[in-house]
Formats: C-alpha cells, structure tokens, sequence
C-alpha cells in the first residue's frame, strides 16, 4: 500500500503543510486535532464539547482511512490548563473505554487561547471479517 494523505478540509492544512491524517500500510497517524467544528470553522468554550469535537474530526479522519476509534493504539492529549484534564475524563471513557489505547498527557499552550484540548492519535486497521 502507498502512502496516502487525508484532509479534513481545514484551511490550515493548506496554509501550515500538514495532513489531518497520513496512511502508511496499516497504519494511520492523525495530527494534532483540535475541537474546531470545521464546517463552520468555529470553536465553542467548554472543553467537554471540544473534546468532543475532537474525537468527532479524528473519527471522520480514520473513517477515511477505513479505521475507528476501535483501531487507536496510542493517544497524545495537550491541555494548556490543568483544570481542564478531568473535564474530559468521561468523554475520553466513552470514546476508549473498551480499547485503552496506550496514552499520555501534556500541558502545554496551544496555537490559539480559544483552543482548550489537542489530541493527536495513532491507529492500525484491524482485518474486517
């Protein structure tokens, strides 16, 4: 299989030279994705919901690699404040509950103060039955 790059149709892939996501055999790598609704381009404050958001643009990512969440094997969260870790404790539960990827946690500031959580994952497609 060749590599193959993803878009979520952001303006700064483009703008920066990144992809969303890239696909190297059964491997997929998702960039840092942030909880911009990228339809609208807008972000909302609460973190849970851009947590949410989040896990939402990776999901559609993967989905364009023939993956899910299911496939996720290790996952880099980035808050800036640490107030905002617990927050997405059961959002995080919902979404790898099941599969536990292998995770770690930093904070650090993001691109912009509107952003609140960064997660970047990593995934290898199963064989489908």
């Amino acid at each position: 299989m060749t590599r193959r790059l993803i878009s979520s149709g952001s303006k700064f892939e483009e703008e920066i030279g990144y992809s969303r996501a890239v696909v190297d055999g059964d491997f997929i790598f998702v960039s840092g994705t942030t909880g911009y609704d990228y339809a609208t381009m807008t972000i909302v404050d609460d973190v849970a919901a851009q947590c949410e958001q989040t896990l939402k643009n990776i999901s559609a990512a993967l989905a364009q690699a023939d993956a899910t969440l299911a496939d996720v094997v290790r996952m880099l969260v980035i808050v800036p404040r640490r107030e905002d870790w617990a927050p997405c404790w059961p959002i995080l539960k919902k979404y790898f509950g099941e599969t536990r990827p292998a995770s770690t946690l930093i904070h650090a500031q993001l691109q912009t103060d509107a952003m609140r959580i960064e997660i970047e994952v990593t995934a290898r497609r199963q064989p489908r039955s």
